[in-house]
């Protein structure tokens, strides 16, 4: 089944990232973990899950250690994201904070680099910060994350904030209050919108219906989660899993052919928002 192709998504720059990446929250933690993590990550390339989204936060740096390991003689190969503290988010501190991203990795560029969530700093000054470190070629975009609409809106208004190239939101089967603005908001403007815990840590996978479903096409109710976001225009997945095994079970959802019914029973089972909610976040 992995010969299926994994479906793809344009930024704004017109680069084509495959919808489903990788996640690396909680890598980076334990030494003991990191050769698992790593033949991970590596095994994800291997399957074309090439793009691999990280974060200074995640391990306190050590998440970018292990993907700086991980792709290591692979660079040309795979597509980075990574992110900024809020509270790094000052225009000397977002340069800075990009610069030890960039010795953990590894590497002379982050391909896409978020502000990781809204904090004290103008927003104006981390987008400059984000356009001197684009224009030295040091990412190659960026972007921001845990953005509702109004903040959105609010970036599309300060100078050079239009150049956004993605946002990086909560979404999955048990939070889908996104589809009601903010999706569709992002997707008529061409900003492609990133799915972290696409499983919810694993929780959604215990769901009677999700279960019966997945039985239906022998699939796991991981795959049907995954597949539930992969139908969406304009959406990544970054599910994350240290075991090489999962990787290749995340990489076989592309082939599940979900029948229109299906899809209903699961808008019944997890129904889609009827009116705004504020964006969720982990």
């Amino acid at each position: 089944m992995q010969d299926d192709p994994i479906p793809s998504v344009k930024f704004p720059n017109s680069i084509a990232v495959p919808a489903l990446g990788q996640g690396t929250w909680a890598m980076g933690e334990d030494a003991g973990h990191a050769r698992a993590e790593i033949k991970s990550l590596r095994t994800g390339i291997d399957l074309g899950m090439t793009l691999i989204d990280t974060a200074e936060m995640y391990g306190d740096g050590g998440a970018e250690e292990i993907v700086g390991q991980a792709v290591k003689g692979r660079r040309d190969e795979v597509f980075i994201v990574s992110k900024v503290y809020p509270w790094n988010a000052s225009l000397k501190g977002t340069i800075e904070a990009c610069e030890h991203s960039l010795e953990r990795l590894g590497t002379g560029r982050i391909d896409l680099y978020l502000l990781h969530w809204r904090g004290n700093y103008p927003l104006a000054e981390t987008v400059a910060a984000f356009e001197m470190l684009k224009a030295s070629g040091k990412i190659g975009a960026w972007g921001v994350s845990n953005f509702d609409t109004d903040d959105m809106e609010e970036l599309l208004g300060v100078p050079d904030g239009a150049n956004v190239a993605a946002n990086q939101v909560l979404y999955n089967l048990t939070r889908r209050g996104v589809e009601f603005d903010l999706l569709p908001w992002c997707r008529s403007r061409g900003i492609p919108v990133m799915a972290y815990s696409p499983i919810e840590q694993g929780h959604v996978l215990h769901h009677p219906e999700l279960i019966h479903i997945a039985k239906a096409y022998q699939a796991t109710p991981a795959q049907l989660a995954l597949a539930f976001l992969l139908k969406r225009d304009g959406v990544i997945a970054i599910p994350k899993t240290s075991n090489a095994e999962r990787v290749r079970e995340n990489r076989d959802c592309v082939s599940l052919d979900i029948t229109e019914e299906d899809w209903r029973a699961l808008d019944a089972a997890f129904p889609p928002p009827v009116r705004k909610k504020p964006l969720e976040m982990l």
